[in-house]
């Protein structure tokens, strides 16, 4: 087995025993991408020069006998609306094509204090809107289980790099699935923190109220292990929670004997793909058959989350995106007539199809006349669900649903419908309305060897129960499968 398909904890401990150092990893993980990248398409910016001088750091404090952490060496992929000092950040956005930040995002001080290896940025949905990562300005990313279909969005690119080994853990973000959704497709490990467990202090704001950085890996420990080294209070980001983190790598334990989990009937209804229905089904199954209790619940406003979530994120997308105006920093346009002209010319040239309709969709809910019939009552369903959640985890302890409803599209297969795009967000916008945390585990495959996952829901803050599940199922079936490039 080569260096770039072991897991990072297994690299982690060989690092420790001086079986491998972290520039041969580093290495390793470089000439992956060499080879596969090409049909694959996950990066934006490649930063091989600088994570050779990290990992040559690494290596010599190892040397000299410094204590360091589990992931110090690790190479890892960044989603492209993070931001990096002195790396570009472009959104995968014409609109910040060159843009390069004067600062780090919180997650990436981390990041770098653990001593982390950045192979560079990976590719997005323009600026985390879409669910294919077909909406980047630069190029599709391509699923490494089949080339002709999407990774999922908008964190295609951070998913693909995993699933393709070209990267060994990533960051994303998720604001209505965009983790969990392609890591579905991709057959990996995506986790939506709990909202507030991760500061979004540096992330390019989509929507705010919904947004949340969160880990991607081949394996369960492996994003336990990268969650437990990004989570934690930041004064910059007044939404970010100020309670103890727990070290949810060390607190990961297998057994599910007595857990109690819920079947939403919802989320197993019409437009749900028989074989996506099957293989959730099987894996809840399985934890049932060490001990776990399966009992059908309802969430009955949950078949009207996709239309509150689209409203409330189109709405904050709007506002958040005004400050790309062509004045202070990013694209701006070449030939123009005045201020006003300016700023329409710069915004029409700069922004793709996708972000001009949420944005017009946005500004159009929030105007007078619309406000009332729209996004109030978007934002009283919001309550609505969150209520639907606390009621349903007074009875049971974990929420199980399919990920996606189908396995991986087609590339180009949706592009001219974005209803049925939108679509395919059904199962995880709940998750991030009523502010909760979920991770997708892959659950077997479908008729086309296309991967499938399950998704597992829990209260605010209990991340550790939800790995702690994802963990015990990982055992049992073997987790991860490589695809064949």
């Amino acid at each position: 087995m080569e260096l770039f398909e072991k897991s990072a904890y297994e690299l982690s401990q060989m690092m420790k025993k001086k079986e491998v150092s972290s520039v041969e990893l580093t290495k390793s993980v470089f000439e992956r991408i060499r080879a596969v990248e090409p049909k694959i398409d996950a990066y934006v910016t490649l930063n091989e020069e600088n994570a050779l001088k990290a990992a040559e750091e690494v290596d010599v404090k190892r040397a000299e006998g410094e204590e360091l952490s589990e992931l110090a060496g690790i190479p890892i992929g960044i989603k492209d609306n993070i931001s990096t000092k002195g790396l570009k950040t472009t959104c995968s956005s014409k609109m910040l094509e060159n843009y390069v930040p004067p600062f780090n995002a919180t997650v990436m001080n981390r990041v770098y204090e653990n001593g982390m290896v950045v192979t560079g940025k990976l590719n997005m949905d323009e600026f985390a809107m879409g669910s294919s990562t077909e909406n980047s300005y630069f190029k599709p990313t391509r699923n490494p289980h089949d080339a002709d279909r999407i990774p999922g969005g908008s964190s295609g690119g951070s998913a693909a790099a995993v699933a393709a080994c070209e990267a060994i853990v990533s960051l994303g973000s998720d604001t209505g699935g965009s983790i969990r959704q392609p890591a579905s497709y991709c057959g990996v490990v995506g986790l939506k923190p709990t909202y507030g467990a991760v500061s979004r202090y540096g992330l390019v704001a989509f929507a705010s109220s919904l947004d949340q950085i969160g880990p991607l890996g081949r394996t369960v420990r492996d994003v336990a292990m990268l969650q437990s080294v990004i989570n934690g209070h930041d004064r910059m980001d007044a939404t970010s929670a100020y309670r103890n983190y727990a070290d949810l790598s060390a607190g990961l334990k297998s057994g599910v004997d007595g857990l109690k989990i819920g079947l939403p009937k919802e989320y197993f209804g019409k437009g749900i793909d028989d074989e996506v229905k099957s293989g959730v089904l099987n894996a809840v199954k399985a934890l049932e058959a060490q001990g776990a209790v399966v009992k059908e619940i309802s969430l009955p406003s949950a078949d009207y989350a996709l239309s509150s979530y689209y409203i409330i994120s189109s709405a904050e997308a709007s506002s958040n995106l005004a400050r790309f105006d062509g004045v202070r920093y990013g694209f701006r346009a070449e030939e123009y007539d005045g201020l006003t002209d300016m700023y329409e010319k710069t915004r029409s040239e700069g922004f793709g199809d996708e972000v001009k309709r949420r944005i017009m969709l946005g500004t159009f809910v929030l105007s007078s006349g619309f406000y009332d019939a729209y996004y109030k009552k978007a934002k009283l369903l919001q309550r609505r669900i969150s209520e639907e959640f606390s009621q349903a985890f007074s009875d049971v302890d974990i929420i199980a649903t399919p990920t996606v409803p189908t396995t991986a599209f087609r590339i180009g297969e949706n592009t001219d419908d974005p209803l049925k795009m939108y679509a395919t967000d059904i199962c995880t916008v709940t998750v991030n309305i009523a502010g909760l945390p979920a991770i997708s585990v892959p659950c077997g495959k479908d008729s086309r060897k296309l991967p499938i996952g399950l998704q597992l829901i829990g209260g605010k803050f209990t991340e550790q129960r939800l790995l702690n599940t994802a963990y015990t199922y990982e055992q049992l079936v073997g987790g991860f499968s490589m695809p064949e490039l």
